[in-house]
């Protein structure tokens, strides 16, 4: 996993790999975002990464492997993750607007608190992968395998879960406005716990 260096300015933010610094405190970010894309752009299969507060816009991550990176806080525009392989990464409140993530394989990861608009997770594998609080907004996870997720307390907006496998994915407490679930496995989810 990443290792957290606190920034060198003092505001106790962590600093970006390869930087004492966090993004803020840059005093040439495009610069910075330029070579953290190269960085990117030249390594397939990239570990231990730590980005935080970055924004990446018309990136593509397509067909790249991401291992234990930290991306929390983290803006996407545009973005292509089509194919990628994310593995015990953390985007926890991360905002994502028109970013397609189809065909990707997401495992042991965690979204939480994070926004979606306008995304495409179909036909993708998404695997222990944590939601939690995330707030959803006319995305698509069609059929897709959603095995063991976590929606808890999301907010779930004009979005589809048509053909998925929805076995032992948690929407408790979660708001549902528009969603459809056709062709999935819905009764094997768990959306309300029993009382005891």
């Amino acid at each position: 996993m990443y290792t957290i260096n606190p920034c060198a300015a003092g505001c106790g933010k962590p600093a970006i790999t390869g930087s004492n610094l966090c993004f803020i405190h840059m005093s040439h970010p495009e610069q910075e975002y330029l070579r953290i894309c190269a960085l990117i752009k030249e390594n397939l299969s990239i570990k231990d990464l730590n980005v935080p507060g970055m924004r990446f816009e018309n990136t593509d991550f397509s067909g790249h492997n991401f291992y234990g990176c930290n991306f929390r806080d983290t803006i996407f525009v545009k973005c292509i993750f089509s194919g990628v392989k994310l593995r015990m990464s953390i985007f926890d409140f991360s905002d994502f607007s028109e970013c397609d993530f189809s065909k990707s394989d997401i495992q042991f990861t965690s979204f939480a608190g994070s926004g979606f608009r306008n995304c495409n997770f179909e036909g993708s594998e998404i695997v222990h992968v944590n939601f939690e609080g995330a707030a959803v907004f006319d995305t698509s996870f069609d059929s897709s395998n959603l095995y063991n997720s976590r929606f808890i307390s999301a907010d779930l907006n004009k979005s589809t879960f048509v053909n998925c496998n929805l076995k032992k994915v948690y929407f408790i407490s979660a708001k549902q406005k528009d969603i459809l679930f056709k062709s999935s496995n819905t009764a094997e989810a768990v959306f309300e716990t029993e009382d005891r």
